[in-house]
Parts: structure tokens; sequence; C-alpha cells
């Protein structure tokens, strides 16, 4: 059984400036027993860091429209049923469960700050000038914040498909963004600056072995990765290679797209 104890000692091998703030990508799953549950992990990361955040992304607001620009990685007039069961965006709106436990938990936490995108939004323990920074223009502004406060990535149990902050770095290296649409209090809007596919992510971990800390806290491999370290080797990959980091899967229309705009070197339209 993992301890409370465990936990904070494990997140203290990796030897992260506590004044750093850290961006935390959790499945509590991987730790195998944990005593005290989601609960010891908030206390946890409380006690080790000063400022935390996770995303809080909220995928059942997304309305797909029956027509739309070019290029954008999906297809339109194919969500008719989803967008019938679409919900409003309102901030107390529970995470998505594909987010995990942990960054529920955080969310109905009374001392967390959660931002306002209606489809990407972060919530943090005393992040509230991090979380703020991003706007319905700019979804990974929070990134940024981080990066310019040399911030951490925490992975914890889970791989680099959970790491928010590469989907960042490829905007940076200006591979291609996309724009989907939510539905809130008023109306439906467009969201912009939508990031691709995370799924052929993991392929960056052999490329950071230099920067990053691990350390195994019960059954689960915890990682630590400087956000500057990051952003840098998922710009110095793309550029050498324009498909790195796509995944696999043939019916991907993110990557696809990504893929079909590379082979006819067309610029990306900017959303």
């Amino acid at each position: 059984m993992v301890t409370f104890r465990d936990f904070v000692t494990g997140l203290r091998k990796l030897e992260v400036d506590r004044a750093r703030p850290v961006i935390v990508h959790a499945s509590l799953s991987a730790f195998g027993e944990l005593h005290g549950g989601v609960e010891s992990v908030i206390g946890g990361l409380s006690s080790s860091f000063n400022t935390w955040l996770m995303p809080a992304f909220t995928y059942k607001t997304m309305i797909t429209p029956e027509l739309g620009p070019p290029d954008n990685g999906m297809s339109y007039g194919s969500g008719k049923d989803a967008n019938r069961m679409a919900e409003i965006f309102r901030l107390d709106m529970p995470v998505d469960p594909l987010m995990g436990v942990l960054a529920e938990a955080v969310r109905s936490h009374p001392k967390a700050k959660r931002s306002s995108h209606p489809i990407l939004s972060f919530v943090g323990i005393n992040s509230s000038m991090i979380v703020t920074s991003q706007s319905i223009k700019e979804p990974l502004a929070p990134i940024q914040a981080l990066n310019e406060a040399q911030g951490w990535v925490l992975l914890l149990g889970v791989d680099h498909t959970a790491n928010t902050s590469i989907h960042y770095g490829e905007q940076l290296a200006g591979r291609k963004q996309f724009i989907r649409w939510a539905l809130t209090s008023k109306g439906v809007i467009p969201c912009h600056r939508f990031p691709g596919c995370s799924a052929g992510f993991e392929a960056i971990s052999p490329h950071l072995e230099g920067v990053v800390r691990k350390t195994n806290v019960g059954e689960a491999l915890v990682q630590a990765i400087p956000v500057a370290d990051l952003l840098d080797t998922v710009c110095s990959l793309l550029a050498d290679d324009p498909l790195a980091l796509l995944c696999s899967a043939q019916d991907c229309e993110r990557c696809n797209t990504v893929r079909a705009l590379i082979a006819s070197a067309q610029q990306p339209v900017e959303y």
C-alpha cells in the first residue's frame, strides 16, 4: 500500500524546487492501493509544491457544425446525435472522466481556481495567475506562463500521451492548429488554436533522457520534466522531422490533416 509519506518522499526524490509551478497529469490506479486515495495525493502535491495545476477539459460542450473551414481535421455534419447531448459550459461543470479522478477532485476543492475556457479549462491550487492567463484565442497560455516561471511537468503513472505541454510545443513549432466549437451561455462560440492528437506523443520519451527525472512510487513511474526543455525538444524534433509525434491510426483526422498539408507543402492556416 502507498501511504501519504511514500508519495511525498517520492516527490522529494525528484528534487524539483517547490517554488516552481508544476502541471500534473495523473492516473491514481497506476499506484496500486493508495491509502487515503485522492485526498492523500492532493495533500502530498500541496505540501510539495507551492503552485500546481491540471487540465480540466470538458469535451461534452463540443458542437460539430454542418459546415466549416477546410483542413480542420474533422467531419462536418457528423455530430448530430452528440450535438443533441451537448451541455452548456459552466465553471462548476465536472471534468471529463478522461482527465481522471484527481482532476475532478481538484476542480471541486475549495482552494482551487479554474479558468473559463469552455473546452480546455485548467484548474489548480495557488495558480490563479497562471490559469487565468488563458483566453478563448490562446487556450494553451497557461503552458506559456509555466514556461516563463521555469515550471515543470509532472507525470504520475501516465506517459507522454497525457502531456498537454507537448501541444504548446507543437504550436511554437508552427504545427497545424484547429478550430472547434463549444456550447456556452452566449450560444455556440468558436474555440481557436485547438490542438492536434496526442496518441503519438510517447515517441518523445527517448529524446528527454538527459533532462527527465524519474522515481517509482508504489507501482507507478513518476517523471518530472522542465517545461523549457520539453518545449525545446518538441521544436527540435519537428524541425528535423515535420511528421514527428503524429499517431499511426489510419482514421485520425487531425494527424491525417497535418500529413496532407506537409505532403502538399502548404502553410497551415492559423485558426
